[in-house]
C-alpha cells in the first residue's frame, strides 16, 4: 500500500499590484528625494553668502589690533595763520620778483584806504608814475589827503628826516604814521641810515637792490620769504593794475581829504 506523502501547504499568491497602489509608491519615492535636491541647491547659496561673511569679521578683528595709517594728504597737512595785509608789520621791506609792483600798489592803498587818516604815504613823483600811472601834475599837493608826493627819492629822504627830527625834538606823537613807497636806487645806505637813527619811527616799502629783508612775489603774487618775514605776509597776494590802482588812489585821497569850509562872499563895494 503506498504510503502517504504530506502535503505542503500552499502560500497565497502575491496580489497583483494595483494603480492606487503604484501611484503611492511614486509619490513616496519622489517626497524622499525632493529634500535632497532642495539641499543640495542650498548648499553652494550658503557658501557663496558665508564666504565674504567670514573674510569680513577676519577684517574687522584684524583691524582692532592694527592702527590705521595716516594718508599722504593727511600727513602734509599745515595749520598755520598768514595774517591779512598791514603796511605797518615790518619796519623796512624789501621786494623783489615779477609781482613786487603790483605788491607795492596793494600795500600802497592798503594803507590809504584802511588806516588813510592815521597814515602819511610818502612815494616820489617817479614811482608814483611806474606804480600808479600818475601825470606829473596829478596830486600835487595831497598832504592832508595822507599823501605826499615829492619831485624825487631825494626830497623824499629830506622830508622824513626834517619830520622824523621835528617829531622828536618836540615831543610830538608819532602820528601820522609814516609810510616810504619808493625805489631805493643807490640810496640804500642813506635809508638805513635813517633808520639807524629813527628805530621804528616810519616804514619803507622798498623796490630795487635792497640789502635787508627781501620777500619775493612771483607774477601770481606767491611770496616767498624767510619763516620769520613769512609770518607777517599773507601768503597770496591779490594783482592790481595800473589803472585800477589809479582810480582807488584818487577815490581814497578824495575820502580822506579835509573838508573846506564854505565862506559866504564877501559883497564889493565900488570905489567912487
Amino acid at each position: 500500500m503506498p504510503t502517504s506523502q504530506p502535503r505542503t501547504p500552499r502560500l497565497p499568491a502575491e496580489p497583483s499590484p494595483t494603480p492606487t497602489r503604484d501611484l503611492a509608491e511614486e509619490a513616496t519615492g519622489t517626497g524622499s528625494l525632493q529634500p535632497l535636491f532642495l539641499l543640495g541647491l542650498l548648499l553652494p547659496a550658503a557658501a557663496a553668502i558665508g564666504y565674504p561673511m567670514r573674510h569680513r569679521i577676519h577684517a574687522m578683528a584684524a583691524a582692532s589690533f592694527v592702527s590705521p595709517l595716516p594718508s599722504p594728504a593727511e600727513s602734509t597737512i599745515r595749520f598755520s595763520y598768514r595774517p591779512a595785509i598791514d603796511p605797518f608789520a615790518v619796519p623796512v621791506l624789501g621786494l623783489a620778483g615779477a609781482g613786487a609792483s603790483a605788491t607795492a600798489r596793494v600795500v600802497t592803498l592798503s594803507a590809504l584806504e584802511d588806516l588813510g587818516g592815521n597814515t602819511l604815504v610818502v612815494i616820489p613823483r617817479p614811482d608814483a608814475t611806474a606804480l600808479f600811472g600818475l601825470a606829473e601834475d596829478d596830486l600835487l599837493d595831497e598832504t592832508g589827503a595822507g599823501l605826499f608826493i615829492p619831485g624825487n627819492l631825494d626830497a623824499a629822504l629830506a622830508f622824513m628826516e626834517t619830520e622824523l627830527a621835528v617829531r622828536r625834538s618836540t615831543g610830538a606823537a608819532q602820528t601820522p604814521r609814516l609810510l616810504l613807497v619808493a625805489e631805493c636806487g643807490v640810496d640804500s645806505d642813506r635809508i638805513e641810515e635813517i633808520r639807524g637813527r629813527h628805530p621804528e619811527e616810519f616804514t619803507a616799502l622798498l623796490l630795487g637792490d635792497w640789502p635787508g629783508d627781501t620777500a619775493s612775489v612771483d607774477e601770481e603774487g606767491l611770496v616767498r620769504a624767510s619763516p620769520a618775514l613769512a609770518a607777517t605776509l599773507p601768503e597770496r597776494l591779490p594783482a592790481v593794475s595800473r589803472t585800477e590802482a589809479r582810480d582807488r588812489l584818487h577815490a581814497a585821497v578824495q575820502r580822506h581829504r579835509p573838508s573846506r569850509p564854505h565862506l559866504p562872499r564877501r559883497s564889493r563895494r565900488r570905489r567912487r
